[in-house]
This record gives C-alpha cells, sequence and structure tokens, in this order.
C-alpha cells in the first residue's frame, strides 16, 4: 500500500509541474480517477472536455456531465464525429490512430484559446503491452499521459478510485464502439447503433464487462466467464437472441473465451 501510495504522490506531483491541464475525459475509471486528482491539485486549473460522437454512448456521455457538475468542474463538450475522417470508416488498422490524431488537435485547440499549457490522456501503464496505435498521436502531439508517469496500472488505479470514494472503482473497462468491429470491415452509423443497443440491452440484464463484435451480420458477444451460466439460461438467452436479430444480427455467438481487452487485434 505504501508503494501505492509512492505512486499517487508521483501523479500529483508531475500534475502540480504541468500547472494546468486539460483532461480528455470520457468518464471511464482512468479518466476519471485523473481527472479527480488533477482538479483537486490544480483546482480551476484543470478542466475536463468530452468528445461527443455516434461512437460514444450516450450513457457514457451523462455520466461525463453528471460528474464534472457533481465536482465543480468545467467541462467543454466538443462535436468529434469520427466517420467524417477520411479512412475511418473502412476501419484499417490504425483507425485508433486516426480518430485520437482528430480528437487531439482540436483538444488542443481549446487548451491554446483557454490558455491552458498542457492536455493529458488516461492510458495507464496496461496499455503498454496492447496495440494501441492511438498513443503514436498521444506522443507526436505531445499530449501527457499522468498515469504512465506516475506507473499506475489499471488495478492499482480501482483500489485508489475506491478509496477516494468514485464510484468508478468497480465500473466496466469501456472503449469507444468502433473498437467492436474486425478491421477491414466499413463502420457505419447505423452499425455504431446496433452495437450500442445490443450492449445496453446486456448491460440492463446486469452482465457486468460486456463486449458485443460485430463480424458481418454475426454478433460475438464477450462477458466474463463467470456469467456464462446466466447468459445461456433460456429465459435470458432467447429473448436477448430475439432482440440482437431485431436490431440486424443475423448470427448471435457467445465467445467460450470469455472477456477479453482488445481481442479484435488478434486478427492483425
Amino acid at each position: 500500500m505504501d508503494e501505492l501510495h509512492e505512486k499517487k504522490q508521483r501523479l500529483e506531483k508531475y500534475l502540480r509541474e504541468l500547472g494546468s491541464v486539460v483532461i480528455a475525459f470520457s468518464s471511464g475509471v482512468d479518466s476519471t480517477f485523473l481527472l479527480k486528482t488533477a482538479h483537486d491539485v490544480l483546482g480551476d486549473k484543470a478542466i475536463a472536455v468530452t468528445a461527443r460522437s455516434c461512437s460514444f454512448p450516450k450513457r457514457e456521455l451523462n455520466e461525463a456531465k453528471a460528474f464534472c457538475e457533481a465536482e465543480g468542474i468545467e467541462h467543454i463538450i466538443v462535436e468529434s464525429e469520427e466517420l467524417s475522417i477520411e479512412g475511418f470508416s473502412r476501419n484499417p488498422k490504425n483507425r485508433c490512430y486516426l480518430c485520437k490524431r482528430e480528437l487531439f488537435t482540436k483538444i488542443l485547440d481549446i487548451a491554446n484559446k483557454r490558455g491552458l499549457r498542457y492536455v493529458a490522456e488516461g492510458s495507464n501503464t496496461d496499455d503498454n503491452g496492447d496495440y494501441r496505435p492511438g498513443l503514436a498521436a498521444v506522443a507526436e502531439l505531445e499530449v501527457k499521459s499522468p498515469l504512465r508517469e506516475a506507473g499506475l496500472n489499471k488495478d492499482e488505479i480501482r483500489r485508489l478510485s475506491k478509496e477516494a470514494g468514485l464510484l468508478t472503482w468497480d465500473k466496466q473497462s469501456f472503449a469507444c464502439l468502433a473498437s467492436r468491429f474486425v478491421y477491414g470491415e466499413t463502420i457505419t452509423e447505423e452499425k455504431l447503433g446496433m452495437v450500442d443497443k445490443a450492449e445496453q440491452r446486456l448491460l440492463d440484464l446486469g452482465f457486468h464487462q460486456v463486449r458485443v463484435r460485430v463480424h458481418g451480420n454475426m454478433a460475438r458477444i464477450e462477458i466474463e466467464r463467470s456469467e456464462f451460466e446466466r447468459i445461456i439460461r433460456p429465459e435470458i438467452s432467447e429473448p436477448l437472441c430475439e432482440y440482437l436479430s431485431e436490431l440486424g444480427f443475423v448470427y448471435v455467438t457467445l465467445d467460450l473465451g470469455g472477456y477479453k481487452m482488445g481481442s479484435m487485434n488478434k486478427t492483425l
């Protein structure tokens, strides 16, 4: 625990030295902890920016708004429609790079206009081991990554979030809805809406960590293995399959491997 608190102190020191910062805020576990810490350290010199787009569920946007309002943090919402970015809808291997570069360019512009020195995002040390082309955009635009600088991983951020009384400490991990598509498959607003509604139904049914991956007209559901027994019960599986069929999926499958972060990267 002492080592964990040393990392938190390292984070606070790093943020204090930045002086002022705009946090790219998604309302997820990492960015919520980062924003809370930055605001505790810097006060009004730390503000939040959230991107609104068809790949970002409305529930996440509402949670971002509610958190900033409750904490008294200035919150700016910027329009960031990824589908208008050249090449994005074709879902290339560097899709995340295209999106992050466009988004952080907009946030940097806000920082410059507001006289705030830096922009920061919420990646942690666990992100170092996966295929993360978005981090190339972070490096190119000199966006700061305070959680990685402090050496914090996801589990440690959850523990510190719980200690700080943040409701996000046990929130499910989330990535933008565009990450649900196999590379090379065309991404459309309609398909993003299908994924959003399908995952929302799973969340409404009480499943904690969910992904609905898209392979053509097939939905591949990823949930924790501990919840397999429940999802295959007829009273759950039958109406769920019917609902996903109504959304437009022809086949509905359960991945026996369970939820895995970045599982689409296996195809690379």
